[in-house]
């Protein structure tokens, strides 16, 4: 294997949550053990509120939720982890699942409190659906929640997956003394910090150790020993294939915020996660090992930095090595283009590469030529499979306020939608815009944005449409007939691809049954 040291010393993960329950903390607390940030961001005076390091669009900071994804890079006991911190909010679950097809494995954070939510379940359906291997960490372990054992129950039965302990907590809420950890058989004593280095750890033989008395006292260590004792006798040693395989998630427990228990997962998760692994293609199985480069986008985000409106497009290397300044096959357009400043990121700080291997995200500086999906090889003709574009749920018409700004609209409406957090459609018959979302903040987060960096004003009017529907059939002629008899319902997105907008479930079944020679599709990686 040609890049064998450099493919084996990579991990590349994201973290998933429902919002609020601690992963951008999380993240922070990673990047701190990295030694990537020298202090936390979260500090609990209202007054001075430093922000999450991932947190870098000005809604995000108003909102204080993550709506785009972040990449994060950073090297932990000589291995580099490219970390992918996602959206929490349910309205931006699509970006969220296609970050899922850029990682190799994911670190799931529940709240102790809330215990498992809404947005859970969806994320951990998308990683079965892809077998991705699930670290869970139950944090806020500091606050009063459920009875640890009722939580781990909770979270098999909603979740579906089975669980294997690799921390055990000592109570929990203003209780809260630490974590025995099952593995290196030691004791982690619980205490507030917010700078990354060692913890209070206490080295046991075991649970026997007379020592556990004077640290966590006679009643807690009874408990300790007999909790201990039910998981060792209903769990036994974790096998890695297991939870390579996506059958079992390790758990571990602590509170993100006080920095607690972060080092324990972070160092089982170096031990366990999988080094990048191969792809699927619409042609063939690509190796990691192999020495041609390969790498597909995942994400596109304009205006990272709005001082200077660029538009980077995030690329996911696949196989061989991806270099500065040469050039790679782009796949859609048929034509080699070449990269003179590819990012690699920390937040919002970014440096050039020189050059990246697989399992690492570069930012690649786009001028319009990506979009999601977008495959680069060294010559050869395939797409990475697995990556597709959902059918909205909610519509509205674009309704332009200034029509001085015209311009600055299509641009802004044309470079967002590339984004993937919102799709652009066109109506026949008319040049009226429809933007399609999964979720209503999309369209709050996309008309903040168009004001503050395109400076284009707009409103937008609910329309009454059900489903988005691409449409595809042997026979150009039925298409066009359909289109010319259903005016008010058809238009096209912005590939010029043709869809179908229903009003209701009632009324696409019915154009389903009416129409047998056009096939109705609800994700749009057909047209790839």
């Amino acid at each position: 294997m040609k890049y064998e040291k450099e493919i084996n010393r990579r991990k590349t993960f994201a973290i998933i949550s429902h919002p609020d329950a601690g992963k951008t903390t999380l993240t922070e607390k990673f990047l701190l053990f990295g030694g990537a940030i020298q202090t936390a961001g979260a500090v609990k005076s209202n007054k001075i509120k430093k922000h999450a390091t991932s947190d870098f669009m000005e809604i995000e900071r108003q909102r204080g939720i993550s709506v785009a994804t972040s990449v994060m890079s950073f090297e932990y006991k000589d291995m580099l982890i490219n970390l992918l911190d996602t959206p929490g909010h349910k309205d931006f679950a699509e970006d969220t699942y296609r970050t899922l097809t850029a990682v190799d494995s994911v670190v799931l954070v529940v709240d102790s409190v809330n215990g498992v939510e809404e947005q859970t379940r969806r994320l951990m359906e998308v990683c079965r659906m892809r077998d991705t291997p699930v670290i869970v960490f139950i944090n806020k372990m500091d606050r009063d929640g459920k009875n640890r054992f009722d939580l781990l129950e909770e979270i098999e039965n909603e979740l579906k997956i089975s669980l294997h302990p690799m921390t055990w907590p000592i109570n929990q809420g203003k209780d809260f003394k630490g974590v025995y950890n099952l593995h290196d058989k030691n004791l982690v004593l619980f205490t507030a910090s917010t700078k990354g280095g060692d913890e209070n750890t206490v080295e046991i033989k075991d649970v026997a150790d007379k020592i556990l008395e004077e640290k966590v006292g006679e009643r807690d260590a009874e408990t300790l020993r007999e909790d201990v004792e039910l998981i060792d006798g209903v769990y036994g040693e974790l096998k890695a294939g297991d939870y390579l395989s996506g059958k079992i998630a390790p758990v571990f427990f602590g509170s993100a915020v006080n920095n607690f228990g972060v080092k324990e997962l972070l160092d089982t998760f170096i031990r366990i996660a999988p080094t990048p692994r191969d792809r699927q293609t619409n042609a063939r199985a690509v190796s990691v090992a192999e020495p041609k480069f390969s790498g597909f986008i995942f994400k596109i985000h304009a205006n990272l930095d709005p001082k200077h409106r660029d538009r980077i497009a995030f690329l996911r290397v696949c196989s061989g090595k991806f270099e500065r300044n040469k050039y790679f096959h782009h796949v859609r357009i048929d034509k080699d283009v070449r990269f003179s400043n590819p990012y690699s990121f920390l937040a919002r700080d970014k440096e050039v590469v020189d050059e990246a291997f697989p399992g690492d995200v570069v930012g690649l500086f786009d001028t319009g030529n990506f979009k999601i999906g977008d495959t680069l090889t060294e010559g050869e003709d395939f797409y990475f499979t697995g990556i597709p574009t959902f059918s909205p749920e909610i519509f509205k018409e674009v309704v332009n306020k200034d029509p001085m700004k015209t311009k600055q609209l299509e641009k802004g409406l044309m470079q967002l939608t590339d984004e993937g957090v919102a799709q652009l459609f066109t109506q026949f018959g008319g040049t009226k815009k429809i933007i399609g979302c999964v979720g209503e903040l999309q369209f709050e987060v996309i008309q903040y944005r168009l004001l503050h960096e395109y400076g284009a004003s707009v409103q937008f009017n609910h329309l009454p449409f059900y489903k988005a529907c691409w449409l595809t059939s042997k026979d150009p002629k039925k298409l066009e007939d359909f289109a010319r008899f259903k005016l008010a319902n058809t238009g096209e997105d912005k590939d010029g691809n043709m869809v179908y907008l229903a009003n209701s479930e009632w009324f696409l079944n019915t154009e389903m049954q009416n129409n047998p020679d056009i096939q109705f599709h609800f994700t749009s990686e057909i047209h790839k």
